[in-house]
């Protein structure tokens, strides 16, 4: 009994990774292995950034497909807030400040001297980002990176 439980555990351990193509991070393993999927090309893509310090230099370098400016965010912390809250963030966005925009900000990781022109930015662009009554919080959070990015000064908060 215990080894059939493993065994679902490892092999659905082994599917949520193999889920999510884009979780390598950048470095030389990711640009080695890219466009190629599964639990394989990903372990050895990981395993290359971590290991030979290749990660550390692209990020520091700006090579390697890393960003000087990136921003690290959780994707989940963000799309559980926002799925949990999207009323609030509409109410919010649409006049433009607000409780719920600054924790999406701080989600986002944008910086305290950046969160007016972001609040603006998705005031502005409300239309874009709750195109519709049945949105969803990844429908959100996509239309919110695709305002950033629109951005040059706040397309570093993007995903």
């Amino acid at each position: 009994m215990k080894t059939k439980l493993l065994a679902a555990v490892a092999l659905g351990a082994l599917w949520s990774v193999s889920a999510q193509a884009e979780n390598t991070g950048c470095g030389l393993g990711s640009m080695v292995w890219d466009g190629q999927s599964g639990v394989a090309p990903q372990s050895l893509a990981v395993t290359t950034n971590g290991t030979s310090g290749n990660q550390t230099f692209g990020i520091t370098s700006g090579t390697l497909g890393c960003s000087r400016d990136g921003v690290v965010r959780s994707s989940a912390a963000l799309s559980m807030y926002t799925g949990s809250n999207m009323d609030l963030i509409a109410r919010d966005m649409s006049v433009g400040q607000g409780e719920s925009l600054d924790v999406l900000a701080d989600l986002m990781g944008v910086e305290a001297e950046d969160r007016a022109a972001f609040y603006a930015s998705l005031q502005n662009h409300y239309g874009d980002i709750f195109s519709s009554s049945n949105v969803t919080a990844d429908d959100v959070i996509a239309a919110i990176d695709d305002t950033l990015r629109k951005d040059e000064h706040l397309a570093r908060y993007a995903a």
